[in-house]
């Protein structure tokens, strides 16, 4: 896990694979988007907190969650995910949820260009969520399955981004680089790629952001 200092404690940050990553934060502990393809989710911590930025298969995974839910373990999705739970809170773009200290704004995660074979787009906007998470004073921002959209250009200053880089569903490797210079984050964590050049990456972005892999 990498750790990160926040004024009341460290922010630890692993990355399972895809999209998924858990978030520790002293007491609690976040998943998002845990998908059981990637990652052994049995005999994991318990979750406190879960985020789903949408519901395809790949990010909405109820074999995951048993192994890590309770009862009392909360559910912050977007409006698609379409199940009725009380322990889920439903945020639409543009909406926020505190959760012990954490504040949570869903912030849109769409595509412009990319479309499957029917001509429909992957990821329709207003469909899906990306999270600007702040804990203690540290932003995150993980992007959700998005292209560059103008609404990340009023996002603030972050410290630690999660974007997604692959084809067809996202970026390419030059938007990838392109968002990540624009929000220029401390530390830039490539997610949800089916492969990854590391060295190609690292000479694209700039020089101050420390990239973290896997």
């Amino acid at each position: 896990m990498d750790s990160f200092k926040t004024p009341s404690g460290e922010i630890l940050i692993e990355h399972l694979g895809h999209a998924s990553l858990v978030i520790k934060w002293n007491d609690l502990t976040i998943y998002s988007d845990p998908y059981s393809e990637v990652a052994d989710f049995a005999g994991r911590d318990k979750a406190d907190l879960i985020l789903i930025t949408h519901n395809h298969y790949d990010h909405y995974d109820e074999k995951a969650f048993r192994e890590i839910e309770t009862p009392n373990t909360l559910f912050v999705v977007s409006e698609n995910v379409g199940k009725a739970d009380p322990r889920y809170v439903v945020l639409a773009n543009g909406e926020s949820f505190n959760f012990d200290g954490v504040d949570i704004q869903a912030v849109p995660s769409y595509n412009i260009n990319r479309r499957n074979e029917e001509g429909n787009l992957f990821h329709p906007q207003g469909v899906g969520n990306g999270y600007l998470l702040e804990i203690d004073g540290i932003r995150l921002y993980i992007a959700g399955d998005t292209e560059p959209v103008a609404e990340m250009d009023g996002l603030p200053a972050i410290d630690i981004a999660f974007l997604p880089k692959n084809l067809p569903y996202t970026m390419t490797d030059d938007e990838f680089a392109a968002l990540a210079n624009k929000l220029n984050p401390k530390y830039l964590y490539p997610i949800h790629y089916f492969e990854l050049d590391v060295r190609k990456i690292r000479g694209m972005v700039n020089e101050n952001i420390i990239l973290k892999t896997n």
